[in-house]
């Protein structure tokens, strides 16, 4: 029984699989991942290339008898998502991720594990160190800050990748193939303000916490109706707002665009004991309507007040933001927008509302609108936009767009996949478009004419501390990438 990651099989996959778990590697800070790999190239004798985001391409040459096959890309994102649990002091920009196995799978204590898209990278190096495989020329691709942007992917221009068959690596389900993806847009709200000291008789603090959801990515797991941190605390202080005429200091929900918000944290002021007595009811009562309307879905809310010792020194949003962030927020819309019509049970087009910082005079709330449909998620979008430039926001924007992947069922590289795929397992694999965002989108819509698949081992949770990667997967996922490269 293997007692580390180092004792798995394929061996070859979980030594550098391993390896990415001790190198920081949050979006957004690329350095010490980009020299690993780049060191990782030229150590094996490989021509190793890199670009103006810091993109690396490894080439290696066709085994012998290939070499008249076309050259293979295979793609993956060196950054990963930087979740912890709030009650852990860690710091991705220096700790490593620990690892370990639990059962059937791997997991990380307290934080991201990094699967998402580790092991697409961990698979790419034991295939370009391998000297017992065959397939013909091949080029490791690997993009840089994925996760915030897929700013790596937008750098990508032909002569940089020369390959016309493109595996990315990126996909989370063993036994599928997605052959499509969502878009993506970000839409960023902000509320400017002066804030006020407290000038109640009474004035009694309470700080209200929101904790224990499980969160997760907001393009693969939003169609499973996990709650959402900031939507569900503002729910509760307009409540408190409207009836105990609570005032609001500060709120923190969320911290990553592209994850559902697992957690979020309030500060409140009330004026006496009765209406302290009130809001510790209200969030008792709250606390029992979420655990009984996600009962099935969420398994460990935690929701509770606590009266703070001092309300000395602290300082309140202006009541009229107060009332017009918490009306806003309160009716924007969350989650799945709709499905396809034609694809049986896949969101086309979604949208999260990531993250709330209010306090300390400014307010900035970030959204992640989803869609396979570039219309249907410029309408997204321009509802949110609307909601907010109605409720008086200071600013409001959309940015940072990428195209999605339109699906080709015709695809030569795809059939060539299912037939290894039903040799291999005796049945078929699911093809499906995906929700999330895959790089795939961006890279055609700069390199066009890929032809393109994307699959991957079982992950589950990822973008939280609950991800965990299935130890069986991996292993077939590297038996059918390797017959894959032969047959392609």
């Amino acid at each position: 029984m293997a007692n580390t990651i180092l004792d798995l099989k394929p061996s070859n996959v979980w030594k550098h699989f391993y390896a990415l778990t001790q190198i920081p590697r949050p979006s957004g800070q690329s350095e010490k991942i980009t020299g690993f790999i780049e060191d990782f190239g030229k150590s094996i004798g490989l021509e190793t290339t890199l670009d103006a985001a810091n993109n690396i391409c490894i080439r290696k040459p066709a085994t012998p008898g290939y070499e008249n096959r076309q050259t293979i890309i295979l793609q993956s994102h060196l950054d990963m998502v930087p979740q912890a649990n709030s009650d852990l002091k860690f710091d991705f920009t220096k700790d490593a991720i620990q690892a370990y196995i639990d059962g059937d799978w791997v997991k990380a204590k307290g934080t991201t594990l990094g699967a998402d898209n580790g092991i697409g990278v961990a698979t790419t190096m034991a295939i370009l160190e391998a000297t017992d495989l065959r397939h013909g020329p091949l080029e490791g691709l690997f993009t840089t800050d994925e996760e915030t942007g897929m700013y790596g992917a937008i750098a990508v221009r032909p002569g940089f990748i020369d390959g016309r068959i493109m595996l990315n690596l990126d996909s989370e389900l063993d036994g599928e193939l997605y052959i499509g993806c969502a878009g993506g847009e970000d839409v960023s709200v902000s509320f400017q303000y002066e804030s006020e000291p407290v000038a109640l008789k009474e004035a009694i603090a309470i700080k209200i916490s929101l904790k224990g959801l499980k969160g997760g990515h907001s393009g693969v797991d939003i169609h499973l109706g996990r709650a959402n941190a900031n939507k569900l605390i503002f729910r509760l202080l307009k409540d408190a707002m409207l009836n105990q005429s609570a005032r609001l200091v500060s709120v923190q929900g969320g911290t990553l665009r592209n994850a559902i918000p697992r957690e979020a944290f309030a500060t409140i002021v009330v004026d006496g004991e009765a209406d302290c007595k009130e809001i510790l009811n209200l969030v008792d009562n709250y606390r029992h309507v979420f655990i009984e309307e996600f009962d099935g879905i969420e398994d460990a809310i935690e929701l509770k007040a606590e009266r703070l010792a001092s309300s000395a020194n602290l300082q309140l949003i202006p009541a009229e933001i107060q009332r017009k962030l918490t009306h806003a927020i309160v009716a924007c819309p969350n989650g799945v927008v709709n499905m396809f019509a034609k694809i049986p049970d896949t969101v086309e087009t979604s949208v999260n509302m990531a993250i709330v910082q209010a306090g300390d005079r400014t307010t900035e709330i970030k959204f992640l609108a989803r869609s396979s449909s570039e219309t249907k998620k410029r309408a997204i979008c321009s509802s949110v936009e609307s909601i907010f430039i109605n409720a008086g926001a200071d600013q409001v924007a959309s940015g940072n767009g990428y195209p999605g992947w339109n699906p080709n069922p015709d695809s030569a590289v795809l059939q060539v996949m299912k037939k290894v795929f039903e040799t291999q397992r005796g049945f078929a694999p699911k093809v499906e478009v995906m929700h999330a965002g895959l790089e795939c989108g961006i890279i055609l819509s700069n390199v066009p004419g890929l032809d393109t698949v994307s699959f991957g081992p079982t992950i589950q949770f990822p973008h939280s501390p609950d991800e965990k990667l299935e130890i069986a997967s991996v292993q077939k996922f590297w038996d059918y990438l390797v017959e894959t490269l032969e047959e392609l």
